[in-house]
């Protein structure tokens, strides 16, 4: 799961342009054959630079078996596109055929009305093979209104050469992160870690580490503002009050990545979306110095949340069987097995893993076991929206603005404004 990556002015009016080629274009995605033909406007949600050059080629080999369709590929900013998509649904006018939807997205569309249901249709063929986490994200109301193309989770990125350098492992716990800060610190001058500070999703590992969640949709309660919510914020306070942490309040992908990738800081919290990113920098000209481990476990253990995107086909699609077909082919075993070799992306078919792609990955491999075990988000219409308000807490209590005990309860009182009839 890409977070908030900054798009380049291009991208942006690439986006733009969408809303003149989207699905009013006038096809019903069939010839007198029977052959596949017309549009399909497709927002890709992934990062500009290198994912999306790898997306773009695959949806390229879907227009080569298809030599009738044209795939309008389309790049939107990962932070502008769950509502541009909205706001295009809800008009009738320049919403995609086909959109990179982030897992907590899917339900909250469905639930809206703006996707198609898939069941039955070819976008899921041979949809056993997918595993059972990547598919909870993808169901609503007992319908299927995704594929999931990509399961993640999170890890620790590591300079191997500073830690190294300074004596210390990766660490398994909290502690362990604090005496390896002080050392790396006192031996190199470089800052232990950087704990990007503008986006909530970077502090759910800490919370699960707590033994605390946002809420509890079974009982339909609000947990973030439980004891085990104001520990979570006093960690991660506390790792920036005494020094093992630098963050940030703004810009944080771009400041947390330069960052690590110039060497100013030894680790930073990650997933498997910021590989190829990471290893264009300065300090991994030779790959084999980054290192990945598991998250820090809390007082209550390990935890890491559970991420990924699911492609969706828009309900006012006028090219529906196209857009099925589309998805179907980049969500493949063979799709999925190309963006794990080039891009170290998890797949979320079983039998991609057997591919040599995957299986010559070491990030691949290092990733699945810590995705098998990651801890499953919401999957509620309100999903995607319980992020605002922690953001802006999380923020305010690794900037000194306000205390972990007034940052949960801030928390939890917007939640239950937001989850109407929750406890």
């Amino acid at each position: 799961m890409r977070r908030g990556i900054t798009a380049t002015a291009l991208v942006a009016a690439l986006a733009l342009a969408a809303t003149a080629c989207g699905s009013d274009d006038k096809s019903d995605g069939g010839s007198s054959s029977g052959e596949l033909s017309g549009t399909v406007t497709w927002w890709d949600t992934s990062s500009v630079g290198s994912e999306d050059k790898v997306f773009k080629k695959l949806a390229e080999g879907f227009e080569k078996k298809h030599p009738k369709v044209d795939v309008k590929y389309v790049n939107v900013p990962f932070g502008d596109a769950q509502n541009k998509f909205k706001n295009a649904a809800q008009a009738g006018d320049g919403a995609p055929d086909v959109i990179r939807s982030e897992v907590a997205w899917t339900p909250d569309f469905a639930n809206l009305g703006y996707l198609a249901p898939l069941d039955g249709t070819a976008a899921l063929k041979n949809q056993d093979d997918f595993l059972d986490q990547a598919v909870a994200s993808t169901k609503y109301d007992d319908k299927t209104y995704a594929v999931p193309q990509v399961i993640d989770s999170m890890g620790v990125f590591y300079n191997k050469k500073l830690l190294a350098d300074a004596g210390v492992e990766a660490p398994t716990d909290l502690g362990e992160l604090k005496s390896a800060a002080k050392k790396i610190k006192d031996k190199t001058g470089k800052t232990g870690l950087y704990l990007r500070g503008d986006d909530p999703y970077y502090f759910l590992s800490f919370l699960y580490g707590e033994g605390g969640d946002l809420v509890d949709a079974g009982s339909k309660t609000v947990t973030v503002d439980k004891p085990e919510g104001v520990k979570a914020f006093t960690a991660v306070k506390e790792l920036v009050d005494d020094g093992t942490a630098k963050t940030d309040a703004s810009d944080g992908w771009e400041n947390m990545m330069q960052a690590f990738k110039n060497g100013d800081v030894a680790m930073m919290i990650n997933g498997p979306w910021a590989v190829a990113d990471t290893l264009t920098g300065s300090e991994f000209t030779d790959k084999a110095n980054l290192g990945i481990a598991t998250v820090p476990a809390g007082s209550a253990g390990q935890g890491a949340p559970q991420g990924g995107h699911n492609l969706a086909v828009y309900a006012g699609s006028k090219n529906l069987d196209a857009s099925y077909a589309f998805v179907e082919y980049m969500t493949s075993v063979e799709s999925q097995a190309t963006a794990a070799g080039e891009l170290n992306l998890l797949p979320t078919r079983t039998s991609a893993y057997a591919k040599k792609e995957a299986v010559n990955s070491e990030i691949v491999g290092f990733f699945k076991p810590v995705v098998e075990t990651a801890v499953e988000r919401p999957w509620i219409p309100e999903g995607g929206s319980l992020f605002a308000p922690l953001g802006i807490e999380y923020t305010k209590v690794l900037t000194g603005q306000t205390t972990p005990e007034k940052a949960a309860k801030a928390t939890g009182d917007s939640y239950r404004k937001l989850l109407k009839d929750w406890k």
